[in-house]
């Protein structure tokens, strides 16, 4: 396996539209764009890209709002933070770099982004692996007290500015510890460094609000973007497969494969050993369903 650290690998900063896009590159191979979750940045993906760089030429993104990727000026009804703007970012990146049709890994929110750009640009997105969500408007319209105390930060920060903003901002680092170690595992599947860096974005000026944003527009417009597309039919096309953990609140409150199902065509998925944080948590368990998903898909059985 290759040594190569995504901390070692040369940070860019990539103006594709209203902002410059944080991105590291590197690897060989078909193209696989990475999104990561909240609160976090690109890094979390560091544990798997040894193997990923030997397969693909991988593309870590920050989420517009994220890591040390710009943020933008908000608008009334939070499109600026819109999944549809996020999804946007990301296809202009990838074809900035030259890519006009790549596959997907992505956590979390990234995951909510790369619903969207499925949706919205079918024709990029070759195979897509989402991880530990069910589709947006499903959560939302499917809210239960357990969910909701589990996911509590959905509610608050959404709250009119600047109330969580100003409450983030009094003590950063808190916040990312409190929302991360608060999960089945605690803080002990994060590495030193990693952590030193969703910290660090965290205390970047701006990025509360930003946050608030992205969760705020996730409450309204993305939900009003996601029921257009029900109610004319669309789909997720490509191949996907979606994992969540077993221990985590995405698969203990909803039916996760139902309801992608119901939202895809070619959908397989089932939950691992772990909590939310799968690729840190669960390095291993992912890197064998990466393998059969995007390196060998027509030689592996996938567990559906």
């Amino acid at each position: 396996m290759s040594e190569l650290s995504l901390f070692e690998c040369r940070l860019q900063h990539l103006r594709t539209g209203e902002i410059a896009t944080a991105v590291r590159v590197a690897g060989t191979g078909p193209a696989l764009l990475l999104l990561h979750g909240h609160p976090q940045t690109h890094a979390m993906w560091h544990r798997l890209w040894p193997a990923l760089t030997e397969h693909f030429t991988c593309v870590a993104a920050d989420l517009r709002g994220y890591g040390d990727s710009g943020h933008p000026e908000d608008a009334p009804d939070h499109a600026t933070y819109s999944k549809r703007a996020m999804a946007a970012d990301a296809l202009a990146l990838m074809q900035c770099l030259g890519y006009e049709r790549f596959s997907v890994l992505a956590h979390d929110r990234g995951a909510r982004v790369a619903h969207r750009l499925a949706l919205d640009h079918p024709r990029a997105v070759e195979r897509m692996m989402l991880l530990d969500i069910a589709p947006t408007l499903d959560m939302y319209e499917g809210t239960t007290r357990s969910f909701a105390q589990a996911y509590f930060h959905w509610f608050w920060l959404i709250q009119p500015a600047p109330f969580p903003e100003r409450l983030i901002e009094g003590d950063p680092a808190f916040y990312v510890r409190s929302i991360m170690g608060g999960r089945h595992a605690g803080l002990a599947p994060f590495t030193a460094q990693a952590l030193a860096e969703y910290e660090r974005c965290a205390r970047r000026p701006g990025w509360a609000h930003a946050i608030c944003e992205d969760y705020r527009a996730s409450a309204g417009i993305d939900l009003e973007h996601d029921r257009a597309d029900r109610q004319r039919g669309a789909r997720v096309d490509c191949p996907l497969r979606v994992l969540w953990g077993a221990h985590g609140a995405v698969g203990r409150n909803f039916d996760v494969k139902a309801l992608w199902q119901a939202a895809a065509s070619d959908m397989t998925g089932r939950a691992l050993d772990c909590g939310h944080y799968i690729a840190e948590e669960a390095p291993e368990q992912l890197w064998r369903e990466i393998d059969a998903f995007f390196i060998r898909p027509d030689t592996e059985t996938i567990a559906s």
